[in-house]
């Protein structure tokens, strides 16, 4: 079966220096090579990662960029394009319309 348009939904709130924030990266990019549709919610620790060239660059691939706006505000990011600042409404959308939700802490 072919991964082929699939949906993959992944929850990082792991801090870009630890090691599940980047087992993430990888989960996304591997998706993204299969043809996976894939969105990435960050959340907590995650949230000023936003900014970090890795996602961004993933996110020029065709990843889906989600951002906690709570967590945003709470530790001074600025709301901006490089992801879409949303609450957790969100997250429970991607659980329930995506063939696959992971998350890493």
């Amino acid at each position: 079966m072919s991964p082929h348009g699939k949906k993959l939904g992944l929850l990082i709130s792991a801090a870009p220096s630890q090691p599940n924030f980047d087992h993430g990266l990888k989960l996304a990019e591997a998706a993204l090579a299969s043809g996976v549709t894939v969105y990435l919610y960050c959340i907590y620790e995650a949230v000023p990662a936003v900014a970090d060239p890795r996602l961004q660059a993933l996110k020029a691939r065709g990843l889906n960029l989600y951002a906690c706006a709570f967590g945003a505000h709470r530790q001074k990011v600025q709301l901006d394009d490089r992801a879409t600042f949303a609450g957790l409404s969100v997250v429970s959308e991607l659980i329930a319309s995506t063939d696959r939700f992971v998350s890493f802490h």
